[in-house]
């Protein structure tokens, strides 16, 4: 095995992407997104949220279109937004499949089955809500769903945020 100084699948300098060197400056709260029960359970880590206030609220996210995630939350499916808290960076990274986890992404964390889908114990909010639309076709390499807000439990803890490569 060889160390190396620096990541050593970073392109050069020049070959960068300058839009994913923005958005790895750009400051983001992190949450674990998760529907189904039992077996069926599915999760991911999503950075890319959007919160909009309305009657009802509604949480933008753009997926990845080839995750189970993506696969699973048609219009109509019930979903929770775990917000992640400070030191659950770990998880995130599980479920962002950056980490490994035997037994499934699932054995991390504490989680009970809500009326949506899987919740984690201790985040900092559980957003409920329901897949009220699934935009046709992609935005950049993502497919952006809209959740429609039913129901928000806040705790005292602060999100987790992403920045630069590492969770604060």
């Amino acid at each position: 095995m060889t160390i190396h100084d620096e990541h050593p699948f970073l392109p050069p300098e020049g070959e960068r992407s300058v839009v994913r060197r923005l958005r790895g400056r750009w400051p983001a709260g992190v949450a674990v997104v998760t529907t189904g029960a039992g077996r069926s359970r599915v999760g991911l880590t999503v950075s890319s949220l959007l919160v909009v206030d309305g009657d009802p609220g509604v949480v933008v996210m753009m997926l990845d279109p080839l995750s189970d995630l993506a696969e699973s939350l048609g219009a109509g499916v019930p979903c929770v937004v775990n917000v992640l808290a400070p030191g659950q960076g770990d998880l995130a990274e599980v479920f962002a499949g950056q980490a490994p986890a035997p037994g499934g992404p699932f054995t991390v964390g504490s989680w009970s089955d809500g009326t949506h889908g899987p919740e984690l114990l201790g985040s900092a909010a559980v957003v409920r809500g329901r897949v009220s639309q699934v935009a046709e076709g992609e935005t950049g390499w993502s497919v952006r769903h809209e959740v429609e807000i039913e129901a928000v439990d806040l705790s005292d803890v602060p999100a987790l945020r992403h920045e630069r490569g590492s969770y604060h």
